[in-house]
C-alpha cells in the first residue's frame, strides 16, 4: 500500500493562511469607516394621545367568564 506524501503540506497550508491573510486586509482596508459620527436630534413631539393619561386593562381570553 502507496504511503501518503505529506512533504508539500506545510507549504501549502501556510502559504493558504498568508494569502487569506493578505486578502482580507485589502478587503477590510477598502471599507469605508464614517469618519465623524453624528448623533441625531432626539426630539420629544408633544402630541395628545387620549389613552396615555387612562389605565387600561387587558383581558386575556383565559381570564374571561364562561359563556
Amino acid at each position: 500500500m502507496p504511503q501518503l506524501n505529506t512533504s508539500t503540506w506545510f507549504i501549502t497550508i501556510i502559504s493558504m493562511i498568508i494569502t487569506l491573510f493578505i486578502l482580507f486586509q485589502l478587503k477590510v482596508s477598502k471599507h469605508c469607516y464614517p469618519k465623524n459620527p453624528e448623533l441625531k436630534p432626539t426630539e420629544k413631539i408633544n402630541q395628545y394621545i387620549p389613552w396615555e393619561n387612562k389605565w387600561t386593562k387587558i383581558y386575556s381570553p383565559l381570564s374571561l367568564p364562561h359563556q
